[in-house]
């Protein structure tokens, strides 16, 4: 069917299962930060917007988290039932990886998330506090093992080949890898981005709606904050994650480039648009800058960049795809960029809040930071190809004996199981964004708790809750 194997199939379904998981940890690594200083803004200023805003993003991180646990745990099953080759090859590395990401990570999350979600009244306002901060901590852990994990598979070392399997030899150069730091960097940042984003757009929606007051507005002020400093460091993090991965892995960088051949020694063009040809090995309709590739991917006029021609072919990535993955990645970027700096120009004007151009921009910029994760992960995994250990073991050679009809079925099941669950929790979570957070201006308020308006006994129940009147609770007690 359509020209594919076996082998393709348990590569499109991999795909699309971390297409789909990758999306729920980046919210829930943004929005975990987000929810501990929303926390500590409103126990240092005693200002209710930031408690307000707190009851209502906790709801949706909930639902959010949820949905990345059962997600993640299909994946890990893939590499026993698609991938056993690889594990058996590599798994005494990449398994206690893992292993350490469950130990660390999770443990500490679900420890605290009990009383992140559940203890608002039932602890005191330190200590819940402290379970916020353990959470968001805990998140940046998991992203430290996965990134670990993934790292090594990219520029594997520490490590020796005994019997036909990887044996870890330097467990510190395992985890802190050439690309490791970068990587690291590079999307734990992205995860900030992108639910700032996330944010902003909720905000924009209401305020578009009609929908002002001091919560709203505090969401869209807090999330263009953050992608004015945030999406120009995050530029910059990627010029580096660029420069270390043209030193160990110049056939991705070529593949990115669209670039087959050095002429003499002319500097390298920067191709802005074109059309990757990998049976022509040219790069068609190619509109080109001269000397900004070498500029951008040296800081040289000079030197040149590696081409896809100085690599057999069976060595070269699919540079049709992660060509233009790369550029919707940065074409995305720089939109971030140009909405962070046009929201701080309407903020020294004093029509942030009023503009509806921007609103409607900040509204459709929304996904903007998933869809730059997702083609940015495009570009990282089709780069790597042919290898799945780079330079040390080809994705032919670690997949399990599945038939094509096997592969199939599972897929088929994968895309109808994954639309029909996750796309219920995504409707879910979009009628949370849309209900807003529930505010009582001019009333008496409280601290919250079970029963209470302000912050449902069951958190998953908010989007139900219309807040009808409940008898008072006692607040959060101020001292744990």
């Amino acid at each position: 069917m359509f020209g594919l194997e076996a082998l393709d199939l348990a590569r499109i379904q991999f795909a699309f299962t971390i297409s789909f998981h990758i999306l729920f940890p980046a919210i829930t690594i943004g929005l975990a930060s987000y929810l501990a200083v929303l926390e500590g803004l409103w126990l240092k200023t005693g200002n209710d917007t930031y408690r307000d805003l707190y009851h209502f993003w906790s709801k949706i991180f909930a639902v959010n988290f949820g949905m990345g646990v059962v997600s993640g745990l299909v994946m890990a099953y893939q590499f026993g039932t698609n991938w056993s080759r690889f594990s058996d090859f590599a798994g005494s590395v990449t398994g206690p990886l893992l292993t350490y990401e469950v130990l660390t990570a999770f443990f500490l999350e679900a420890g605290f998330l009990g009383v992140m979600l559940f203890g608002w009244n039932k602890v005191g306002r330190k200590l819940h506090f402290f379970a916020t901060v353990m959470v968001a901590i805990g998140t940046l852990i998991s992203t430290f093992w996965i990134l670990a994990s993934n790292s090594w598979m990219q520029t594997p070392q520490g490590f020796e080949i005994v019997n036909g399997q990887v044996i870890p030899t330097d467990w510190l150069a395992i985890i802190f890898n050439p690309s490791f730091p970068y990587r690291l960097m590079h999307m734990a940042t992205a995860a900030f981005v992108a639910t700032a984003f996330f944010v902003g757009s909720s905000a924009a929606w209401h305020l578009l709606r009609g929908k002002d007051n001091p919560a709203i507005r505090t969401m869209l002020s807090m999330a263009m904050w953050m992608a004015l400093i945030v999406a120009p460091i995050q530029a910059v993090i990627g010029d580096f994650h660029g420069l270390n991965t043209l030193e160990h892995q110049p056939a991705k960088i070529a593949a990115i480039e669209g670039h087959w051949e050095n002429k003499g020694d002319e500097a390298t063009p920067l191709i802005l648009f074109g059309w990757p040809d990998m049976k022509e090995e040219r790069t068609k309709f190619a509109v080109e800058i001269p000397y900004l590739g070498s500029l951008i991917l040296t800081h040289s006029l000079d030197k040149q960049v590696p081409a896809l021609k100085e690599f057999p072919p069976e060595d070269r990535p699919n540079s049709t795809i992660v060509f233009w993955s790369f550029r919707i990645m940065v074409g995305l970027g720089f939109l971030m960029i140009f909405t962070g700096l046009w929201s701080l120009w309407l903020r020294k004007r004093d029509s942030l809040y009023t503009s509806r151009p921007f609103l409607y921009l900040a509204l459709w910029m929304g996904p903007s930071g998933l869809i730059a994760i997702l083609a940015g992960w495009f570009t990282t995994e089709i780069g790597r190809q042919p290898w799945v250990v780079y330079g040390l073991m080809r994705t032919a050679d670690a997949s399990s004996n599945h038939s094509f009809m096997q592969m199939s079925i599972t897929l088929i099941m994968f895309v109808v199981v994954y639309f029909a669950l996750f796309g219920a929790g995504l409707g879910y979570m979009m009628r949370l964004v849309r209900k807003g957070p529930k505010t009582d201006e001019g009333k008496e308020t409280n601290d919250g708790g079970p029963g209470q308006k302000r912050t449902p006994a069951r958190p998953l129940s908010a989007a139900d809750d219309d807040g009808a009147d409940a008898d008072h609770s006692p607040s959060l007690t101020k001292e744990i």
